[in-house]
């Protein structure tokens, strides 16, 4: 068997999910990061992290991307496109042994579905410049996987949480609340569940699109009301959305009213969820303690 090396642009939350779950299953790991103190620390963890700005190439990074044989990107795009294609194209192309990429995108490039459902099916209805920036990305990264003749995974994530990032870190800052705006809904994804969807997709080179998402999205306020009964915290005020006091970032996501089908994942990776629903990831979360993070 051929050895395998993977390597990740951008080794952030869900990535490094990604890393400690196939850790055993290739022959090196490395990726980029932001900070000299996070690369050394995962240095010293048998990762082969390099420093990458987003602006400035490296020939480190470079050559590590063309000993790659599964590429994952997770860096976001800006309005002046996506940073590893910009600045390390010709490497991919380049390297001789690039079987499967995987692109880290988001459900937001359906937009507003007015509630209604949208599957891999749907075409992309974006409308904030972050959603078409990432319709625009994940285009050019299919166009490169047919360039040189290789799946491209796309993989658009509900919204994202586990150990560290959950409604029970929130209810302990004093940051949760009941935000209520009729007929809002959510879908979410644990962490650990993109982890294993990454897993089945690297092994199977599996390509196209898949959503990334639980199978029952939710009003954001039952999410609240729920870890509070866990956590033994009095019921929280509904606050009503027009009243609500929220950043322009935080004010975007509830623009966006959808329902996300995830039959792909289940279908073609046969990949079945440890955690299909909200309620399952806040109890196991909870009972196990590592909430925390």
């Amino acid at each position: 068997m051929t050895a395998r090396h993977l390597f990740i642009l951008g080794l952030g939350y869900s990535a490094s999910a990604f890393v400690r779950r196939v850790r055993g299953d290739y022959a090196s790991i490395g990726g980029t990061v932001r900070s000299a103190e996070k690369a050394r620390r995962l240095r010293a963890e048998g990762i082969d992290a390099l420093v990458f700005d987003g602006v400035t190439p490296s020939p480190a990074i470079g050559e590590a991307v063309r000993r790659a044989t599964h590429l994952v990107q997770s860096i976001a795009p800006d309005s002046s496109g996506d940073s590893a294609l910009r600045l390390y194209r010709d490497a991919i192309l380049a390297a001789p042994d690039l079987a499967w990429i995987g692109y880290l995108s988001t459900v937001g490039v359906y937009g507003d579905q007015g509630g209604g459902w949208a599957d891999e099916a749907s075409p992309p209805n974006a409308v904030s410049e972050r959603a078409r920036n990432r319709v625009e990305a994940e285009a050019a990264w299919t166009a490169l996987g047919e360039e040189k003749a290789i799946p491209v995974g796309l993989f658009r994530l509900a919204g994202i949480y586990g150990p560290g990032r959950n409604t029970f870190v929130n209810l302990a800052e004093g940051t949760a609340r009941r935000l209520v705006k009729p007929g809002q809904v959510f879908n979410r994804i644990h962490v650990d569940d993109i982890a294993a969807v990454l897993e089945a997709a690297a092994d199977q080179r599996a390509g196209g699109i898949f959503n990334v998402t639980d199978n029952e999205p939710a009003p954001p306020q039952d999410v609240v009301a729920f870890a509070a009964s866990l956590a033994g915290y009095p019921p929280l005020p509904d606050i009503p959305f027009e009243n609500a006091q929220l950043s322009p970032m935080a004010r975007s996501f509830y623009a966006d009213n959808k329902r996300i089908a995830n039959g792909a994942l289940k279908s073609r990776l046969g990949v079945e969820l440890k955690y299909p629903t909200y309620r399952d990831a806040l109890s196991a979360l909870w009972d196990s303690g590592s909430w925390r993070g």
